[in-house]
């Protein structure tokens, strides 16, 4: 089994407070990283996927990402508009879900940053993507090699790609690279308001359903100003 998503959910609507003063008066995905914003980095793989539409929340200084969205075609930009609420990475899906219908669809943090082995790795989500086994995969990085990133991980993975999540003290091999394929199924009972996204991701934990596909390439955590410069070695390097 496989799927093609043609709908994507791209979470921009963080107030990016570690990214200051970059983003004093910018919002995080309008960071510029190797001569791009973020958030064109992350709508040209989508679009590159076979995305036609992606829905973009917003929140913290959103007309900036609005304006800059308008005129793209591929994919196409509908606006989830949160700025007179906080909705959390999680409630902000449940608000967008009559826009994202009842396919699986890709879903990617908008200042998530890779770069791509031999083939996209949203494609290889895509073909990796088994509705009757999972409800969400997630591309995830091995922690070794990523640039930018000193955590202690966020999941083992088993030889099938099932995912188990980090205890408290433990570390393990990998990061959760900010993209993925959720199936909307699993909204249906999610509460309403702010929560984060992550109790969605227990919630397939516990019942053997959440599974991550190795990231081919290069994953970069850019959640600081320094993270930035880092990130711009790498692209240059990786077309050197």
């Amino acid at each position: 089994m496989s799927v093609k998503p043609t709908k994507a959910m791209v979470l921009a609507a963080g107030f990016g407070l570690r990214m200051r003063p970059l983003t004093d008066k910018m919002p995080k995905p309008m960071v510029p990283v190797a001569g791009q914003p973020l958030l064109d980095h992350v709508l040209d793989k989508l679009g590159h996927a076979g995305v036609t539409e992606a829905v973009v929340n917003v929140h913290y200084l959103p007309d900036q990402i609005i304006d800059h969205v308008a005129s793209r075609q591929l994919p196409r930009v509908t606006i989830s508009d949160e700025r007179d609420q906080v909705l959390g990475t999680g409630g902000g899906v449940v608000k967008a879900l009559p826009l994202l219908g009842n396919a699986p669809f890709f879903h990617v943090n908008s200042d998530t940053l890779w770069i791509d082995g031999v083939r996209s790795n949203l494609t290889r989500l895509a073909e990796n993507f088994d509705p009757e086994r999972m409800d969400i995969l997630l591309l995830m990085a091995p922690t070794a090699t990523s640039i930018g990133y000193g955590g202690r991980g966020d999941y083992g993975m088993l030889s099938d790609g099932a995912l188990r999540k980090r205890k408290e003290k433990e570390v393990v091999p990998f990061v959760y690279a900010g993209a993925a394929i959720m199936s909307p199924a699993i909204f249906a009972d999610a509460p309403k308001g702010e929560f984060s996204l992550t109790k969605m991701f227990d919630r397939a934990n516990e019942q053997e359903r959440l599974f991550g596909l190795r990231l081919d390439g290069v994953w970069m955590h850019v959640g600081t100003p320094d993270a930035v410069h880092a990130a711009e070695e790498a692209f240059l390097e990786s077309v050197a």
